[in-house]
């Protein structure tokens, strides 16, 4: 069975290759167009309806940092304590190149540090060839640690396996939504919103505490 570091290992290689390729686009994290990123990073931000004019948020494999600038554009009245991390080295060169004076990034995070919200967009797609029971460990221990990073809540998306056929691929891994959203009512929270409903091939959680 595959560790946690080993699967991070392969996931860290992955997008290595793809921002080494692609830069700090859209297509450097792996998807298609900046409409489809947006697209995401909106479901995401319904995390903070309710009102919250001040947050510290941690994005969970930030990339370049595309959804910093996404929240500063539409969410303009939140304060925002913003953390970027990531473990790519590479991606994170973008970032601080990008953002020279806003937020902070990381490639590691400290023991016992806490964060309102916690925000993930594709990290628990690429399974490579990691088998899927495999995979499913690891997304279930990902979210036991955003669970434990989050006081307010956290959000993630996941490619669905409602998705055509036609349009899966083999090394990638689709979730079966309603399974994600039990794990989610269970173990982390009463407060569980399944988002199913926008033109892509995944869904949303968002989990509030």
């Amino acid at each position: 069975m595959s560790s946690d570091s080993a699967i991070i290992n392969t996931v860290a290689e992955y997008y290595t290759e793809t921002v080494a390729k692609h830069g700090a686009t859209a297509r450097g994290v792996d998807w298609s167009s900046d409409e489809s990123q947006k697209l995401r990073f909106a479901q995401l931000g319904r995390i903070f309806e309710g009102g919250e004019v001040r947050a510290s948020v941690l994005d969970y494999g930030s990339g370049w940092g595309a959804l910093l600038e996404y929240i500063d554009t539409h969410f303009p009245a939140l304060a925002l304590q913003y953390t970027g991390y990531d473990i790519v080295p590479s991606m994170l060169d973008h970032a601080r190149t990008r953002y020279p004076n806003r937020g902070s990034w990381a490639a590691a995070l400290t023991n016992g540090e806490k964060f309102d919200y916690v925000l993930a967009s594709g990290v628990l797609n690429v399974r490579q060839s990691h088998t899927d029971l495999e995979w499913w460990d690891y997304v279930v221990t990902t979210l036991i640690k955003f669970d434990s990073l989050a006081t307010k809540g956290f959000a993630f998306n996941m490619l669905t396996s409602y998705s055509d056929q036609d349009k899966m691929r083999d090394y990638l891994y689709y979730a079966n939504p309603g399974k994600v959203f039990e794990l989610c009512k269970q173990r982390f929270s009463k407060q569980v919103a399944l988002l199913h409903d926008y033109p892509l091939y995944e869904f949303t959680i968002l989990v509030r505490k």
